[in-house]
């Protein structure tokens, strides 16, 4: 069950805006695990990408230079050749400047594709190599939690041989929306992360996922009562997406939620939690 009270998530929340209790942890003699994370989250959905590049490796780097998440969230696909890739979509052709499919290229073929950065970002971004979920470990494994979502179900072996090698078990999040393959990561010994959409939250029942989801990710466009049965389902922590506006967050604080996951995690520090006007 979540045990921390609203009011003291939206404390929580308005001393962050401060710089206060929430400000992420100094990298010690040992890595950032989930077990760390304060009571409170603030997920950085692909790096910010209102904010950032999505899933770059510059997007990723200013995210944690900012201090603005104590999670960044990188997409996974899978390569021909079996290279794991940040990546959201299944083609190329939105953020790239290449076309076609992601599963049909080799680790050399994404040596040679160029991400094209949002003109509308603020800040010059340059285009860049997207990077491999190998590179991304290797850069920020262990200095902050990472959330990387399974886009390609058969890469969670192969994910899980490369969490267990770096040491990285404690300290990344493994996402599906599917409760199979999160089941799956759970059985894998990895930390797994279901997310639902609003649609599937009108009828999916949560308590039955406690057994093997650490994280239930929550549409925040889902009803109140949806919201309210995920949160007394016993999951321990509840983050809801995407939130990209205080009020989008404010709400689900309310409701009992404990983290966000937005593309607006600048946004979202800088802005104090309003709590309920008092009748």
């Amino acid at each position: 069950m979540v045990t921390t009270s609203t009011p003291a998530l939206l404390l929580a929340f308005a001393l962050a805006a401060q710089g206060g209790t929430l400000t992420p942890l100094e990298w010690g003699s040992g890595p950032h695990t989930v077990d760390a994370l304060r009571p409170v989250v603030y997920t950085a959905h692909r790096g910010g990408a209102l904010e950032v590049p999505e899933n770059s490796m510059s997007g990723l780097v200013a995210a944690l230079e900012r201090g603005t998440a104590q999670v960044l969230d990188v997409d996974t696909r899978i390569l021909r050749d079996g290279t794991l890739v940040a990546m959201h979509d299944a083609t190329l052709d939105r953020t790239t400047t290449s076309k076609g499919r992601v599963r049909d290229l080799t680790a050399a073929d994404w040596r040679k594709v160029r991400l094209r950065p949002d003109p509308e970002l603020k800040g010059s971004w340059r285009p860049e190599r997207p990077p491999t979920i190998a590179e991304v470990l290797d850069r920020f494994g262990g200095r902050v939690v990472l959330m990387l979502e399974a886009k390609d179900p058969d890469s969670l072996e192969t994910l899980a041989r490369m969490l267990r090698g770096r040491g990285l078990v404690r300290s990344v999040l493994v996402n599906s929306n599917r409760p199979a393959v999160t089941e799956r990561a759970h059985e894998l010994g990895l930390i797994a992360q279901l997310w639902r959409s609003a649609k599937q939250m009108r009828h999916d029942e949560p308590k039955k996922w406690r057994r093997f989801v650490d994280v239930l990710d929550v549409d925040h466009k889902a009803r109140n009562g949806d919201l309210v049965r995920a949160v007394r389902s016993g999951i321990p922590r509840i983050w809801a997406h995407t939130v990209n506006t205080p009020r989008q967050r404010d709400r689900v604080l309310r409701l009992g939620c404990n983290g966000v996951i937005t593309n607006t995690p600048g946004l979202m520090w800088r802005t104090p939690v309003r709590e309920p006007a008092r009748g």
